[in-house]
């Protein structure tokens, strides 16, 4: 998949889930469980301990057709590291021009994280393929409904502060996409090993978005 074709299946589905784990040996099953509820977009952050290592096994194992990236990248470097390991996107919580480069240099979806205008317009201006928008939470979905009428290219999307009751509406106030990380993967059921449970959020945040984007 060329990095337009993973922007193309993060924009379809509407979600990206974002994977922090304390037990990095519960990974697969957390992804089959989102995978279960019809997430076929996730990114495995780099605070998970082995991060590499398990993107590179997620990598081999995962269908082609899903989006796997990794989270949390700070640097060209580590974008560079992770990207041999099979991450198809680079999301990250700031804005490094570098990390954008080198993530094109490879045909990888580069997703740096901004939070003013002028950051979101100086990212888009060097090539990044989504605008993750963060901490989203100060924000509010008003924030981009308001930033759609100047800059209605822009493809943005929230993280932090993105719930099952409310993801809808960040889709009706523009975002090309969510993240979502703690309403989907619920601490206790993951530590007790109930994944049914991951798949039932990830089932009720799908249907969010699908049906914001026919209201």
């Amino acid at each position: 998949m060329s990095r337009l074709d993973v922007v193309r299946e993060i924009e379809a589905t509407g979600i990206v889930a974002v994977i922090r784990l304390k037990e990095p040996d519960k990974l697969r099953a957390v992804v089959d469980a989102l995978m279960a509820g019809g997430v076929s977009a996730l990114e495995v952050t780099m605070t998970v301990p082995g991060a590499v290592g398990l993107i590179e096994q997620l990598a081999r194992e995962l269908p082609g057709d899903f989006s796997l990236g990794a989270g949390t990248v700070l640097d060209a470097e580590t974008a560079r590291q992770v990207i041999l390991a099979g991450a198809k996107f680079i999301v990250a919580p700031t804005l490094n021009l570098a990390t954008i480069e080198m993530c094109h240099r490879y045909d990888v979806a580069a997703l740096p994280g901004c939070f003013t205008p002028t950051e979101i317009l100086a990212a888009w201006q060097a090539g990044a393929d989504v605008i993750k928008v963060f901490p989203a939470t100060a924000l509010g979905p008003t924030f981009f409904k308001d930033m759609r009428g100047p800059l209605p290219q822009i493809k943005l999307m929230p993280t932090g502060g993105v719930t099952l009751a409310n993801a809808g509406e960040w889709i009706k106030a523009g975002a090309v996409a969510i993240g979502v990380g703690t309403a989907l993967l619920d601490t206790k059921a993951i530590a007790e090993g109930h994944f049914a449970k991951i798949t039932e959020y990830a089932r009720t945040i799908v249907q969010a978005v699908q049906a914001a984007r026919t209201a």
